[in-house]
């Protein structure tokens, strides 16, 4: 299940709009229409990249009498992240294993020059 949110997540994060999006309601929530003012696209098409954020659990859309404002939902952030978290401890272990093994042939090379 957490891949399937995984993958969910880092798609609809693959789209610049739909991160302007999230940086937006990062601020606070905000209806379709404020989403839409800075972007020279119709509401209809804002609206299906809101479409996209709620099927990743980015979003949510609320309703307050005409009012639906929308708004940021942290945990599959969290969740990405994490994920990200480990995997560049594991490149960042090899790196510098890698690094070590380069010094100690830069040393073996210098105390063969030496000699």
């Amino acid at each position: 299940m957490e891949d399937d949110q995984l993958s969910a997540t880092f798609a609809a994060l693959a789209d610049p709009t739909r991160r302007a999006i999230l940086a937006r309601l990062a601020d606070g929530e905000a209806t379709v229409n404020q989403l839409a003012e800075p972007f020279e696209m119709s509401l209809q098409a804002i609206s299906k990249h809101l479409k996209v954020l709620e099927r990743a659990r980015l979003i949510t859309r609320g309703r307050d009498a005409q009012w639906r404002p929308c708004r940021l939902q942290t945990a599959p952030l969290e969740t990405a992240s994490e994920w990200i978290e480990r995997y560049r401890h594991v490149a960042r272990d090899r790196l510098d294993r890698l690094d070590k093994e380069i010094q100690k042939l830069k040393q073996q090379q210098e105390g063969q020059n030496h000699e």
